[in-house]
């Protein structure tokens, strides 16, 4: 019984966090478009990707969104 309600409050907890949420195109492509534009001067400079590591997992995200957006024919998103 013991063990039933503390997987049951575990669930509760993961199932809260993992709601879907709305995904503003617009802004999420405007970070993406300031964040290259502070990346890329850092890398021709030689830096390489130590210097801009911290920003890694916003790259990452930012190449996700950029695909997701192409993809649903956002305006303003890169077809490449």
């Amino acid at each position: 019984m013991k063990t039933t309600c503390v997987a049951m409050a575990m669930l509760a907890l993961i199932a809260s966090g993992a709601q879907a949420r709305i995904i503003d195109w617009q802004a999420e492509l405007e970070h993406c478009r300031a964040l290259r534009g502070n990346v890329a001067p850092l890398l021709l400079a030689g830096e390489g990707t130590s210097g801009v590591a911290r920003s890694g997992g916003a790259a990452r995200r930012c190449m996700w969104i950029e695909h997701r957006a192409a993809r649903k024919g956002i305006t303003g998103a890169n077809t490449r």
